[in-house]
């Protein structure tokens, strides 16, 4: 019950509570890495006039990819990538040197006109945001700033439970912006950053941007299956395609480079992977629903619902089972949606003020207070345990 798809909205999704809960999880811990890692979070319009997108390269290079639409004889199309207007909110001041590098987040819903053909679940679809990222800075910055993102992206993708990275570099495509001497240099970069930090690469020939090589961190799941996910790219062109500089030392003016970054990449098709990675057994910490509380005898109802209520207020994601039914029934339709735990009260847990604890897979834990549990549970979160590790 997370999201569905229907015919009146090709290659979008339609998020249910429980599938928004976990979005909010992925998303809110986005947010921290941006807080932590020195981004200012800001948000840019989803239409913007065909002018831009000329100015871009866009319009000449991606518009078949692109949601046009017409008002008032002007041209607009629906941005399938956040650049351009993190561009804008650069140029809207005066930068100097001192201020580099500046670094801009956003969660950017972007829309592609990806074929039908291609639209699979949620790995491929038309509307997605991404945890987009841009980071403005000097030639002389970009070493430093791709290793430490390439340290932050190693982290990350560990709490999520993906430790088998490969790393790619995708170079110039044949239809792309900017001359040789421009390509080499970028593509050095990228080969300078991964080698300072003792990373072995793969070539991706022709596999680049139209306007910049990239990064590519691939990830292997459970199952052996790599997934492409984060990216960095540099880009020479765009900054300078739409008018964005800095005051240098001397009080020159120089056109910035900018670092196209994103984590997880598309929101959508990273749950996706998160979702077959563990099979749908997520970590207490992402669960949409993290615990349970089942009543044997409707003369527990009330306690359970009192349960419930103490979760909630110690932050936790829990619901009651309040359903007329044997228990053994309602354990196994909880168990079904892989919660982390079910916990069960009867007349002696109401009595002593305790739950009895399940924890998925079927392990028993006994019977503890509820303060025990919620301290249990906080460790899973602060930890990012996933349940099977729980001795």
């Amino acid at each position: 019950d997370l999201f569905h798809f229907q015919e009146e909205a090709p290659g979008l999704i339609f998020w249910h509570a429980r599938g928004w809960a976990l979005w909010q999880q992925v998303e809110q811990y986005m947010r921290r890495v941006y807080q932590d890692n020195g981004y200012q979070e800001v948000k840019a319009p989803q239409l913007l006039d065909r002018s831009l997108w000329e100015k871009s390269g866009h319009w000449s290079k991606y518009k078949e990819n692109m949601f046009t639409t017409e008002s008032e004889n002007r041209y607009y199309a629906l941005k399938p990538m956040n650049c351009p207007g993190h561009i804008q909110i650069f140029n809207s001041a005066v930068r100097s040197y001192r201020d580099l590098p500046i670094r801009y987040g956003e969660f950017g819903a972007c829309h592609r006109n990806e074929p039908s053909g291609s639209l699979h679940g949620l790995m491929r679809v038309r509307g997605f945001t991404q945890d987009d990222g841009h980071i403005f800075c000097t030639e002389d910055q970009i070493l430093s700033e791709c290793t430490a993102y390439t340290k932050l992206v190693q982290k990350v993708y560990a709490d999520y439970g993906f430790t088998d990275i490969s790393y790619k570099i995708a170079t110039r495509p044949e239809k792309r912006i900017g001359d040789d001497a421009t390509w080499d240099k970028a593509e050095k970069a990228l080969m300078d950053a991964l080698d300072a930090s003792g990373i072995k690469y793969d070539i991706l020939p022709g596999e680049g941007a139209f306007y910049g090589p990239k990064i590519e961190y691939h990830l292997r799941d459970s199952l052996g299956r790599g997934w492409q996910c984060g990216t960095i790219q540099v880009d020479f062109q765009m900054p300078s395609r739409l008018g964005a500089e800095y005051v240098t030392e001397s009080n020159g003016r120089a056109t910035p480079v900018m670092l196209h970054r994103a984590i997880v990449g598309s929101l959508e098709r990273f749950i996706g992977m998160l979702l077959e990675h563990y099979a749908g057994q997520l970590p207490p910490w992402l669960a949409p629903v993290q615990v349970a509380v089942a009543n044997i005898t409707d003369d527990q109802a009330d306690y359970a619902q009192e349960v419930v209520s103490m979760l909630k207020k110690a932050g936790l994601r829990a619901e009651a089972d309040l359903r007329n039914g044997k228990i053994t029934y309602k354990i196994r339709e909880l168990s079904l949606q892989k919660l982390p735990y079910i916990l069960v009260v009867g007349a002696k847990e109401k009595a002593e003020g305790k739950v009895a604890v399940r924890v998925r897979g079927g392990k028993d834990l006994g019977a503890m207070s509820v303060e025990d549990f919620i301290k249990l549970v906080q460790e899973d979160v602060a930890t990012r345990r996933n349940v099977n590790e729980i001795e």
